[in-house]
């Protein structure tokens, strides 16, 4: 069995497929928090060589994660995770709409897609809720799995604040055509400038892109970009990416306190996990290429296998979508069939560790994804839908495992039912 067979946790015989839920520390990473921590535990603010060494280490840091996503190092601001960085997005907009001349008494309205997370999703229902904003949620095309850019153009209205539209589809794997939209959104602003309307800011979650394929903010266009240090071998941090914070691009905190992070996100920092983002940026930078093919070749073959075993037939792959890219590592499939619902068959799978969908959505029971039924999956295929996602060190032999692990367990619950 391969590397892939051995993060921290699961037993020695299973297989974890389940690197779109999160990653373990690589190595390097876990070296780097373990070195900052007993080297490095001087407060940052503070002028002695203590404090020195912390400050250039997160200094050191920034840099590498500027370099991995195409910004500057004062265009990164790190946050508790991906969470925070989206809510801060999401705050901003608002409160520079409300900024915005000519706008009294006005709703701020934001356009986001069908199948965002549910850290961009909850915050907007809530404020739309509370009647602080409206928002659309466009629904993403059944041809493609993909927001659309003429739909999401569409859903814009005069009172339009923001755009806030995925790099990449967690469950999927659909990549986002965020670079044209962001195009079309900067020649939108220009006329928007001319009839004194506010500008329409633009917003990508890349948690999912980050560390499988190429991640480059002058290609992207946007004004905010959320990093996510646990989906790329780095440690439960995050960061925003912002194109001239508080100049070429509004930024308001939603913390007040001690000034750190230019006061955008004030709080001591946290040196040792800072210092483990750096590292997992660094290795992003050096190897994604290497990562990409790695993992299209194992998901590939872990496709191939699977239809060799159930047959082409039997099987419906809820991710393939005509005319769209996926992530490299991703393959959310269905084996078709009554009693074979996602959660059933991982219950009796022996070696295989993976998910039905999201992490954050596994209490929802027999339920079928929204995120597969938003893409125009059936009920009863979405149902069945099962999300395996390889990683870095995951190999062929890896693969073999599971899908024997698979058979057999389909194999059991044919039993199951017919006994």
């Amino acid at each position: 069995m391969g590397a892939g067979t051995e993060p921290p946790g699961p037993a020695p015989s299973s297989v974890y497929l389940d690197y779109n839920a999160t990653t373990p520390l690589a190595p390097e990473v876990a070296q780097a928090l373990g070195e900052a921590a007993c080297q490095a535990w001087g407060n940052p603010s503070s002028a002695h060589p203590a404090g020195r060494k912390a400050k250039e280490l997160i200094a050191g840091a920034r840099e590498s994660l500027a370099r991995m996503v195409g910004g500057r190092p004062e265009d990164v601001i790190f946050t508790s995770g991906g969470t925070e960085a989206n809510n801060m997005v999401i705050h901003t907009a608002l409160r520079h709409f409300r900024e915005s001349k000519g706008q009294d008494g006005a709703t701020p309205h934001i356009v986001t897609s069908s199948v965002e997370h549910d850290s961009i999703r909850l915050p907007l229902e809530q404020l739309v809720k509370e009647s602080f904003a409206e928002a659309t949620f466009v629904p993403v095309s059944p041809r493609s799995g993909q927001a659309e850019v003429d739909d999401v153009l569409a859903a814009v209205r005069p009172t339009t604040c923001l755009v806030s539209i995925m790099l990449a589809n967690n469950e999927t794997g659909v990549i986002m055509p965020v670079s044209k939209l962001s195009q079309h959104i900067h020649v939108l602003n220009q006329k928007r400038v001319a009839e004194g309307l506010p500008r329409i800011l633009v917003h990508t979650d890349a948690a999912q892109m980050i560390g499988k394929g190429r991640v480059d903010v002058q290609e992207l266009g946007v004004d905010y970009l959320t990093i996510v240090g646990h989906k790329f071998y780095g440690p439960r941090i995050g960061a925003l990416y912002v194109h001239g914070p508080g100049t070429t691009t509004p930024l308001h905190p939603m913390l007040f306190g001690g000034g750190q992070e230019r006061s955008f996100r004030p709080g001591t920092e946290n040196t040792p996990m800072i210092a483990g983002l750096g590292k997992a940026a660094e290795l992003v930078s050096r190897n994604w290429e290497a990562y990409e093919a790695h993992m299209r070749d194992v998901r590939d073959y872990l496709e191939a296998r699977l239809e060799a075993s159930f047959g082409k037939q039997r099987l419906h792959f809820n991710s393939k979508f005509m005319g769209s890219k996926r992530l490299c590592n991703t393959c959310n499939f269905s084996i078709l069939g009554p009693g074979l619902q996602g959660r059933r068959v991982l219950a009796h799978c022996k070696t295989l560790l993976a998910s039905v969908g999201a992490a954050c959505h596994s209490e929802k029971g027999d339920r079928p994804s929204s995120i597969l039924l938003s893409c125009g999956i059936p009920y009863e295929v979405a149902q069945n839908a099962l999300r395996l996602s390889v990683g870095r060190d995951t190999t062929r032999a890896d693969v073999d495992l599971v899908v024997q692990d698979l058979v057999q367990a389909v194999a059991q619950l044919g039993e199951d039912g017919a006994s």
